[in-house]
């Protein structure tokens, strides 16, 4: 059996915190996955790259449960300018005035930082957090006739209890 010719390894103690277990899972899955799809056991790995069992086993378990190789997808593409802390600030313009626009809650959320984003990036963040935009109903006032007809009824049954009006029948 041929053996191939592996980068060397730059991390040599398994697991000692979770930034070393992404960089170990980023830079040496291709290798661990290499040597095995080649057909070395994992013993034959460990010795061969000089990693313990552990680590080698480990690194092939995950890769085993996602089917694939780690991708690299959530570190591409343009980073969000409105982050986590920025959802929250974003969160609390919204309650202060509800009947705000996208327009003067961009200009709110833009006071004071130094990136500002557009109302196209507030509304995908507003509806990102739940937030969507409503109109109130239109209802019909009432007529100068049915407000007195409805003030006589209201007075006339003033004096009624909670049991009297259980018996109405509302429409």
């Amino acid at each position: 059996m041929e053996t191939a010719v592996y980068a060397e390894p730059t991390y040599t103690h398994p697991r000692s915190t979770q930034s070393h277990e992404k960089r170990i899972f980023r830079e040496l899955l291709y290798i661990f996955v290499g040597a095995r799809r080649a057909g070395l056991s994992i013993s034959e790995t460990a010795d061969l790259l000089g990693f313990s069992h552990t680590t080698i086993s480990w690194v092939y378990r995950e890769q085993s449960k996602k089917e694939k190789i780690s991708s690299e997808r959530q570190l591409c593409g343009r980073k969000c300018l409105v982050d986590v802390r920025g959802q929250r600030r974003m969160g609390r313009l919204v309650p202060d005035d509800r009947k705000a626009t996208v327009t003067q809650i961009t200009t709110c959320y833009n006071q004071g930082m130094q990136n500002t984003i557009s109302e196209c990036t507030t509304c995908r963040t507003l509806k990102k957090m739940g937030y969507s935009s409503r109109r109130p109903h239109w209802v019909l006032l009432l007529s100068a006739k049915n407000r007195k007809l409805r003030l006589q009824f209201a007075q006339a049954h003033r004096n009624w209890t909670r049991e009297c009006w259980k018996n109405v029948a509302w429409s």
